[in-house]
């Protein structure tokens, strides 16, 4: 696969995904805008998927009402499939990582190395909203 030099934060999932049992990783925006995607991974499927999680982790949020409190702030959505899991974490304002991984996959050593990611990186993965031309910062 040849590099794509717009990928400038792609190492830095790659190296979330030097573990084993870990497939894919991507970096996208609230708004389902890929930010960024691991080398295990095409441009246009990587994408595709930062739409559908895009999807995924604005049902999440809107569903953190559940566990109790109007208030409560989303961090993380495992979800389950024959063969593995997508995890998808809260990586900043607006900004989110997903990592897909096979079934094996050591589930704690995963979501550590997530959390750790995301701390790490801090600014680094946040995606303020987008302006409208013409609109007053």
């Amino acid at each position: 696969m040849t590099k794509d030099p717009n990928n400038r934060l792609g190492w830095m999932l790659d190296d979330a995904l030097k573990m084993p049992g870990t497939r894919h990783a991507i970096l996208l925006s609230a708004d389902g805008l890929l930010m960024a995607y691991s080398d295990r991974i095409g441009r246009d499927d990587a994408e595709r998927h930062a739409a559908g999680m895009s999807g995924l982790q604005s049902l999440a949020r809107n569903s953190a009402e559940f566990c109790g409190d109007p208030h409560t702030t989303w961090r993380q959505t495992v979800s389950e499939f024959d063969g593995g899991y997508v995890f998808l974490v809260a990586a900043g304002p607006g900004a989110y990582l997903a990592v897909s991984t096979t079934e094996n996959v050591d589930m704690e050593a995963i979501s550590f190395r997530l959390q750790e990611l995301v701390q790490r990186l801090g600014k680094e993965l946040s995606a303020p909203p987008r302006q409208t031309p013409g609109t007053p910062l």
